[in-house]
């Protein structure tokens, strides 16, 4: 089954990261044990590739655009994506949240956190999926409450099987990735890849719904080590003009 073609808006242009610089500067980090594993757009990007049903590749797409984990993924509904606002975007609760019950969130802290949704290929791919299923319903047995039903209502062992799939088909068309593919890969990578596209740490923190800076700060251990490099600092001297410079200097110093 294809999904019926909805207009979408024009991709704006964008500055994309230097992806051979990337791959060497996550070489480099994988000394950090700690430090997350990660894919790169392009490899994404080649892994959606082989994910050829619709619904499946979806959900993926998902996890990539919105970095939610694997339950929150699970747990969304239909009304939780806003794509016809002004800005697309949509509302996530998260896992810990939600075990705790529909009471007032503590202090300071939200019961959701939402996510802007930038693609427009995304946006259009999860409109047009909206527009081929009907949303799904459920009433309760003791208050008679309807309840509407996640967009995807499989199991996280489901969704580790999608992927076991499709890395398997795209080894065997030759695209072989550097890392096991996880559902929480696609939270690394979004993460990754906000940050190459220069999203202030502070704001991921809260797109990733991050109680503690520490659990968002690793991933900025990567970029310590671009700017090092980057900054072409060398230590070796001319050894003739040093001895020079140093025959010239003041008995004083």
């Amino acid at each position: 089954m294809s999904l019926p073609v909805l207009p979408s808006p024009p991709s704006p242009p964008s500055l994309q990261p230097d992806y051979g610089r990337a791959l060497a500067l996550r070489a480099m980090a994988s000394a950090y044990t700690e430090l997350p594993r990660y894919l790169l757009a392009p490899e994404v990007a080649g892994l959606l590739h082989h994910v050829a049903d619709w619904t499946r590749h979806a959900f993926v797409n998902t996890l990539w655009n919105t970095g939610a984990r694997l339950n929150e993924a699970l747990a969304l509904r239909r009304r939780d994506f806003r794509l016809n606002d002004a800005i697309p975007h949509v509302v996530i609760r998260t896992a810990k949240q939600r075990r705790a019950g529909s009471g007032r969130p503590k202090k300071g802290t939200s019961p959701n956190r939402v996510v802007p949704l930038s693609d427009p290929g995304y946006v259009d791919e999860m409109r047009r999926l909206f527009a081929s299923v009907k949303e799904e319903f459920e009433t309760d047995g003791e208050t008679g409450e309807r309840r509407a039903l996640p967009v995807w209502t499989v199991s996280d062992r489901t969704v580790r099987n999608w992927l076991t799939r499709a890395t398997d088909t795209a080894a065997r068309a030759g695209v072989r990735l550097s890392i096991d593919v996880s559902p929480h890969t696609f939270r690394h990578s979004f993460a990754m890849h906000m940050l190459y596209h220069h999203v202030p740490p502070k704001v991921l923190q809260s797109l990733l719904g991050h109680e503690k800076f520490e659990s968002t700060e690793v991933y900025t251990k990567v970029f310590a080590l671009d700017v090092a490099a980057s900054q072409q600092v060398r230590f070796s001297m001319d050894t003739a003009g040093a001895l020079q410079l140093l025959r010239t200097l003041p008995d004083t110093l």
